[in-house]
């Protein structure tokens, strides 16, 4: 599958975003007493370089599993620098590069634990994004930390020499957010990726001061995650492996075939046995916090969310006699009626029974 047709499937497409002014600084640690350089002037791109630099600052993106952030404050978001910051460049993009010195003097700031690496700080003003079908303006941040050895080669009279040197991997980004200039009043959406997670507080807590965006996809993935993980401890006890894959199918359809979540609705529509009711409401008590659902009983829902997760439920019977049956989450109600689980007294083993009247011969 192309990249374009995956970002096309997503909530953001990236394909025809356009690097309008790139900033590159270099921070160093503070507790090591390592400097801070700042450009005075903007890079300036070319053809050559420009999809060298797009491919290295959006790949991790596009590989990694959208979750949304947003600039929080425990006051108010006017106390939030990066809040301000960038801010300050949507209402005049002009700006880019004097404020990306101040963005880079503020992650500078906070540097302090030992393992922190130095490396290249890269602000770049963003173009022709698309987020949740809305073209937008986005400001990236991008940090570059792990040199990569490579091999230079110079001829010199009838020999070939070879040199050593360090440099950035373009295939791997090593820290890196996209803000985009979209739901300002909640504090931004943010995406953001940090490939080396040896201080997880320095990026996310420290510099971006962040908290996650509790939209409609963060609700409907939470929610589903919450029903997976009943099925798991309590469906599956109770009942069998069977049950556990068409309550989670049955869970999917509801989500998939409705726009707005009510949870009765949901309960009484996806729960066939009513002695699990009490137990769902139960476990939620008990574990809601965990998903950021434990007041939550009706909200919008995701479609994009729910394809996403559909994709990646297991909807296969495992047996330890080597054999797998795997169930359609489309349409549930054909396992419901068509296989039947036994105990077999002479074998003493459980069994399937499967009813059909032809196989399909494809």
């Amino acid at each position: 599958m192309s990249n374009r047709l995956i970002d096309t499937l997503k909530m953001i497409n990236l394909f025809n975003t356009h690097i309008e002014n790139l900033s590159i600084h270099r921070v160093g640690n503070k507790s090591r007493n390592e400097a801070i350089f700042l450009s005075e002037n903007p890079y300036t791109l070319n053809d050559e370089i420009m999809p060298l630099l797009k491919e290295y600052f959006f790949k991790a993106f596009r590989e990694k599993e959208e979750n949304y952030y947003q600039f929080a404050h425990d006051v108010d978001l006017e106390y939030n620098e990066m809040f301000n910051l960038v801010t300050e460049v949507f209402n005049k993009p002009s700006e880019i590069h004097n404020v990306s010195k101040k963005i880079t003097q503020h992650l500078f700031e906070q540097s302090n634990h030992p393992h922190i690496k130095n490396g290249e700080v890269y602000v770049a003003y963003l173009t022709n994004i698309s987020i949740d079908n809305n073209v937008v303006d986005a400001i990236g941040v991008f940090k570059s930390e792990i040199k990569t050895d490579f091999l230079q080669f110079e001829e010199k009279g009838s020999d070939l020499e070879m040199i050593l040197q360090d440099g950035i991997n373009l295939n791997k980004l090593d820290k890196g957010c996209l803000i985009f200039n979209y739901k300002k009043e909640e504090g931004y959406k943010i995406l953001t990726v940090d490939s080396n997670r040896y201080d997880a507080r320095y990026w996310l807590e420290h510099f971006l001061s962040v908290d996650v965006f509790q939209d409609e996809t963060f609700m409907t993935k939470k929610y589903l995650q919450f029903c997976k993980d009943f099925a798991k401890e309590v469906v599956l006890p109770a009942e069998d492996k069977k049950e556990e894959v068409l309550f989670m199918n049955r869970a999917v359809n509801h989500f998939a075939k409705n726009d707005n979540f009510e949870e009765t609705a949901f309960l009484n529509d996806v729960i066939v046995n009513p002695d699990l009711i009490p137990e769902f409401k139960n476990y939620k008590v008990d574990r809601g916090a965990k998903y950021s659902i434990e007041d939550v009983s009706d909200f919008p829902i995701a479609n994009a969310a729910v394809t996403d997760v559909r994709r990646k439920l297991k909807n296969t019977i495992e047996l330890d006699t080597n054999i797998q049956i795997k169930l359609d989450f489309i349409n549930p109600e054909s396992a419901e009626k068509f296989v039947e689980k036994g105990w077999d007294e002479e074998k003493q083993m459980y069994y399937y029974l499967v009813y059909f009247n032809k196989e399909n011969k494809s």
